[in-house]
């Protein structure tokens, strides 16, 4: 069996937490692990590293290796998309890396789950999957099914045959219902969330991909290098849509015994992580008389009185206060704001490169500075600037720089300046992260202003070549 986890998606609901440079799929919410890496975790007891298919998009690649390697799961495959299509056509696409990369046959089970989801727990899980992978492998296409414990109307609904078999025949798959129709499957007890998540026959998927999406068949039959070509032209449409609400070979495994929350909204976080008075808070919170409320704080302190029914969450540069239950609406606020060009839906203060990460601390007319932190045996490209000079303080750690073709070791309390037009490069050999304070000076202090000269990642071509 090959797993394949989908984590290209760019998600909005989560504003001003997951933002189009760091979505929802790399946050960590009450826990050690992003979303992500509980995803890896969860599929590291089903199969081997090596069976893994990371399907993201280019931008997030190093993200995505970084979980990698902090789960010691080097060795899974990444597959970059070219543009976000929808799960269908990154379905196909890995159908075909599959066949081409893995030597996947007709008969490989191949199980495809986001990476955004909380499951717990995983061994349990593991199990349920182990069954649902044995009936795919009769020719069923298998959706893992939620048993619903709420009237929920944000969630599609799988219709399965009565009976308590650990895998049932699906009737039919159900749109969004409203309250009342909610009511009236819960009552039932044959309804199921659909999970998104799909265990099948890579020959199983091919019949279905020609019968109902011939483009998707072919995308999945050619090689990787026609996939990617046609990739762009191809319809951007659901796997739910493409082929699961129209097949008569979709069968339902209950995730029985299952805690899955998909992380949707901070009203799901606020359920996931409430206490018994309903309250759920994280980071440095001061809280005095507060009911049903969340307060997710970042890096300075944040006090609630007497707060009852509100979703508040603090980031350096947005805050976010909400009644609890409105919180579907901050995707149309994103939508607004994006519409307005602010750089808060795209940037966070902090943003992460391969070689670890800065943080802006201020800027203005012709001044920005940023706390950069660089991870041991990692390095920035060798990089000049033609808008901009800067001037480097170490804070902690040792590095080594290197500035208009000569080396210099530049320790902690020790600076540089970095004249406009000079190549220069800072390398962290030590142990420990390498901080410094980098204060930049110029008309132009826009990210473009890099040209890169040599780099460790392959930026330079700006190409990344997967499985690097």
């Amino acid at each position: 069996m090959k797993i394949i986890i989908l984590a290209g998606g760019g998600g909005t609901r989560l504003f001003p937490l997951s933002r189009a440079c760091y979505p929802k799929q790399f946050l960590r919410i009450g826990a050690e692990r992003s979303l992500f890496g509980q995803t890896l975790e969860r599929f590291l007891l089903l199969a081997a590293p090596e069976d893994l298919v990371v399907v993201t998009q280019e931008a997030y690649f190093f993200h995505v290796r970084a979980e990698l390697r902090e789960v010691g799961a080097d060795a899974a495959h990444v597959l970059l998309e070219p543009v976000g299509r929808n799960t269908a056509p990154a379905i196909a696409l890995a159908m075909a890396y599959c066949r081409e990369r893995l030597g996947a046959g007709e008969d490989e089970v191949l199980c495809v789950s986001p990476s955004d989801h909380v499951i717990r727990p995983a061994e349990r899980f593991a199990e349920l999957v182990k069954t649902a992978a044995d009936r795919a492998a009769q020719g069923d296409i298998v959706t893992l099914g939620v048993k619903p414990d709420a009237p929920e109307t944000g969630y599609g609904y799988i219709e399965a045959e009565k009976g308590d078999a650990a895998v049932r025949r699906v009737i039919r798959f159900k749109e969004k219902p409203t309250r009342e129709t909610a009511e009236e499957y819960l009552r039932a007890g044959n309804y199921y969330w659909n999970s998104g998540m799909f265990l099948f026959r890579m020959g199983t998927m091919r019949e279905e991909f020609s019968a109902f999406a011939p483009e998707l068949s072919c995308l999945a039959a050619g090689s990787v290098a026609a996939a990617k070509e046609s990739f762009e032209s191809t319809p951007s449409i659901s796997i739910d849509y493409a082929v699961a609400e129209r097949s008569k070979k979709m069968a339902v495994a209950p995730l029985s015994g299952i805690s899955w929350n998909d992380v949707g909204s901070f009203d799901a976080i606020a359920d996931m992580m409430a206490d018994d008075k309903g309250n759920a808070f994280s980071g440095d919170v001061r809280a005095n008389d507060c009911k049903n409320t969340m307060i997710l704080g970042d890096e300075r302190l944040v006090v609630g009185m007497h707060l009852e029914n509100l979703l508040v969450v603090d980031t350096p540069d947005v805050l976010l206060v909400a009644r609890k239950g409105d919180s579907q609406e901050i995707r149309e606020v994103v939508e607004t704001l994006k519409k307005e060009g602010r750089r808060e839906t795209e940037e966070n203060v902090t943003m992460y490169r391969p070689w670890g990460k800065y943080t802006t601390l201020a800027e203005g007319d012709g001044y920005k500075v940023k706390r950069i932190v660089i991870n041991p045996g990692q390095s920035i490209s060798l990089q000049i600037h033609y808008h901009r000079s800067e001037h480097w303080t170490v804070i902690s750690g040792t590095g080594k720089l290197t500035l208009d073709g000569k080396e210099i070791i530049f320790r902690e309390n020790e600076s540089t300046y970095i004249p406009i037009g000079t190549a220069h490069r800072l390398e962290n050999p030590g142990k420990l992260p390498l901080s410094i304070i980098e204060v930049q000076n110029g008309k132009y202090l826009e990210e473009d202003d890099i040209v890169r000269l040599e780099d460790a990642y392959g930026r330079v071509a700006e190409e990344i070549e997967e499985d690097a």
